[in-house]
């Protein structure tokens, strides 16, 4: 646990599981406390948002097309307390949070090729889906609508989903994805979450080009990544922000080419497209003047499939990009959680 606080703004906190070895004292504190908390995880169960220690197991990994990961690191993320809170309001208690895994392969299914014991490997929002539509035919299973999330979800067994607020998981070798070795494990973890979103939606509207505009609303833990993978792209890239002190941050330290405060609509410029990839808990009001007189658009974008979240990885390795991240350990949850309520305040 940190002695004290960074004093850049904290965007990914990481708590880590990492794997003590070569130190025998060490060993024999782990061991001790894997024996008084085996299978020891964080649960929350009421919309207070705390998390406290829960004991449950995993399904066994008997199945063919299983891979069984040892968590290292996993990225606590902004719609992990909204989960907690059941805060969209679908909640089902109790819950084990974290959607952004780095980890080891422990066990592989006996038919499977692609993953062996010992590979760096990853785990992202999804854990599960029909593999049989057409969505999923495409590689979209995240907008399949039989979508299994990696917690507060039912897997087809009609278990519930937990996430990886843990020290291990099983999870169908589709949704396992490579973990470049040249892409370290704790700040490439939020990636699986908040580099996906964002990449994502820069493919599917065409935001690949060297030389186009983007525009980014806030410098959170989506918009510092997307800076990083817009200027990867070549793009022009602009951080938008009601705070004035950001503009140091996004220029002079992220690369940014420009800040625009939020405050100063008329520098927006005609057909613009407005992309949402939030999900905040009321609804979104727009101003239709804006809209019409400018003749922009409003769309949206959630995280990707499979097959583009590694070509999201894989990109992201090549370019060096990773998360801004404070690495905290577990016991420290829910005051990470709290700070992130704080950021956003």
């Amino acid at each position: 646990m940190p002695s004290q606080f960074k004093t850049v703004p904290i965007f990914n906190p990481v708590y880590d599981n990492p794997p003590y070895q070569n130190d025998p004292e060490l060993d024999n504190v782990m061991e001790r406390e894997r024996e008084r908390e085996r299978q020891n995880h964080q649960k929350n169960r009421d919309t207070s948002g705390i998390l406290s220690p829960f004991r449950f197991s995993r399904r066994e990994n008997a199945d063919d097309d299983d891979v069984t990961i040892k968590v290292l690191y996993c990225g606590v993320c902004h719609s992990d307390v909204h989960s907690v809170k059941n805060e969209w309001g679908f909640t089902n208690y109790p819950i084990v949070p974290g959607h952004e895994i780095a980890g080891v392969v422990t066990k592989a299914g006996k038919n499977l090729e692609k993953f062996k014991v010992g590979d760096r490997v990853g785990v992202g929002v999804i854990v599960g889906s029909c593999m049989k539509c057409e969505t999923c035919d495409q590689d979209l299973e995240n907008y399949c609508p039989r979508t299994i999330f990696t917690y507060n979800s039912l897997d087809h067994d009609r278990t519930k989903t937990y996430g990886s607020y843990s020290d291990m998981i099983v999870v169908h070798h589709r949704y396992v994805l490579r973990f470049p070795d040249n892409l370290a494990p704790d700040a490439g973890a939020p990636l699986l979450c908040a580099g996906i979103i964002v990449y994502s939606p820069m493919k599917y509207y065409g935001m690949t080009e060297p030389g186009k505009h983007l525009g980014m609303a806030g410098l959170s833990g989506l918009g510092h990544v997307a800076v990083k993978i817009g200027k990867a792209f070549g793009l022009k890239v602009t951080v938008i922000s009601s705070s004035p002190g950001k503009q140091d941050e996004a220029v002079k330290r992220l690369g940014a080419d420009s800040f625009l405060l939020s405050s100063d609509p008329a520098k927006l410029k005609l057909n613009g497209k407005l992309v949402t990839l939030g999900l905040p808990d009321k609804p979104l009001e727009l101003p239709i003047f804006p809209l019409v007189l400018g003749r922009k658009l409003v769309g949206g974008s959630d995280i990707g499939g499979v097959k583009e979240t590694q070509e999201m990885l894989d990109f992201c390795a090549k370019h060096n990009i990773t998360s801004d991240i404070e690495l905290i350990r577990m016991d420290y949850i829910n005051t990470a959680m709290e700070r992130i309520v704080e950021i956003y305040v």
